[in-house]
């Protein structure tokens, strides 16, 4: 089962036009869970900032620029600057915020495992990124050099309990850029503490309700769509199905507190 081309092969349907790509942004935080989390958690940190500073924010993978789009357009005064490694898609996210006439945001190719801005952001995110790469402790050196005083790095990746969808030593990952399939609470901490942070929160997510949710919304139809390209046109039909659970299963995941979960949701504070 891969879903890496179904993702670009949607990608390249819904980047036609600024409409349909504004469409497949909603889609994407409606539908995943993580685009829950991570919304939630800006709010949070957004709180701690006064109202009439100049905040900055890093998207640090910001791959299609859906967190890039939330954040630009709910906090106007903020400045954004995503970064990636992909060229065609760094374009393609400066040719549509360009068209949508958001100017609070510029994209630029970047690595991260080579990139830093000493002092220069108060934000950075890194969602479902760190597990791509396999230096992830330079990707967090270089997160802690870029942030401000006071400044706030907000990660979200799988964990070692079923992130990737890996359930036992013969599973294979969901998804094959991955080059680990997740972290452990601890592994995290220790990393993070290792070149700097101070504070660090990290609580899972993904929990029963969400990795039921994910199944549903996420896997399943992955699966049917590697299975038949066909299943694309029942999509409608699918979701009209099932995603009211869905719905719920996400609402009531992101308000409990999770004793387990496949993801993690982790905020690190630089001093």
């Amino acid at each position: 089962m891969e879903y890496d081309p179904i993702k670009k092969h949607l990608g390249k349907i819904f980047k036609r036009n600024v409409f349909t790509l504004r469409l497949f942004y909603f889609i994407l935080d409606v539908l995943f869970l993580r685009a829950w989390y991570i919304h939630r958690e800006i709010k949070r940190i957004a709180l701690s900032f006064n109202k009439t500073d100049r905040i900055t924010v890093l998207d640090a993978g910001s791959g299609f620029g859906q967190y890039s789009w939330y954040i630009a357009r709910k906090y106007k005064s903020w400045i954004i600057k995503g970064i990636d490694i992909k060229e065609k898609e760094v374009k393609e996210c400066s040719e549509f915020f360009s068209k949508a006439g958001l100017n609070n945001v510029n994209f630029d190719i970047e690595d991260l495992t080579e990139f830093s801005e000493p002092q220069a952001y108060n934000i950075i995110l890194s969602v479902d990124v760190l597990e791509h790469i396999l230096d992830d402790v330079k990707v967090m050196e270089n997160a802690y050099k870029s942030l401000k005083s006071g400044g706030m790095l907000l990660i979200s990746t799988p964990s070692d309990q079923g992130g990737s969808d890996i359930h036992s030593e013969d599973d294979t990952s969901f998804i094959s850029e991955h080059v680990r399939d997740g972290y452990s609470i601890k592994d995290i901490h220790e990393k993070l503490e290792k070149v700097g942070f101070n504070k660090v929160n990290a609580k899972y997510s993904y929990g029963k309700f969400g990795s039921l949710s994910w199944r549903l919304s996420i896997k399943y139809p992955v699966s049917m769509l590697n299975f038949s390209k066909f299943f694309f046109f029942l999509l409608p039909i699918y979701y009209l199905l099932f995603f009211p659970l869905c719905f719920w299963l996400n609402i009531l995941d992101v308000n409990v507190k999770n004793s387990k979960g496949t993801g993690l949701i982790v905020v690190a504070r630089k001093k």
